[in-house]
């Protein structure tokens, strides 16, 4: 698997993610599962590298509740994050990227209402998830 990189030699794909919380972590399985093209890496928020790449978008630390979305050096978040990951995954998963054309303000109340409750709906882990040999390489 090669990894597809940007300038610097950075991935041009970088999903920063809350390490701790299982609706994230099945996301990454999720992708993993449906990028065998390895276009995704993956970095915690609460990493040293999640947090240099927040601060390199000026964006918070430490407070964030959203998926981010690094690709081709913008910054994406909620919604427009979500839905620019899955039109990169093999079908039927670009399909759902239709969805952009709804207004970002009334997709986003869906994802911050869903954001705000994952804990509570789907648990929370005590560390990040640690990558096996066989995804190690898709985690920054």
């Amino acid at each position: 698997m090669t990894m597809q990189q940007g300038s610097a030699g950075k991935p041009n794909a970088i999903v920063l993610i809350d390490g701790v919380c299982h609706l994230c972590q099945g996301l990454t399985k999720f992708i993993l599962q449906r990028d065998p093209a390895g276009i995704f890496h993956f970095a915690s928020l609460q990493s040293e590298i999640g947090e240099k790449l927040l601060r390199e978008g000026g964006l918070p630390v430490g407070t964030l509740n959203t998926v981010v979305l690094i690709e081709n050096g913008r910054y994406y978040t909620e919604s427009a994050a979500a839905l620019r990951i899955v039109r990169r995954l093999k079908q039927p998963w670009p399909l759902l990227y239709a969805f952009i054309a709804v207004p970002a303000p009334l997709r986003n109340v869906i994802y911050r209402w869903v954001a705000r409750n994952r804990y509570r709906w789907f648990g929370k882990e005590e560390a990040c998830l640690l990558p096996t040999p066989e995804i190690r390489n898709r985690f920054l």
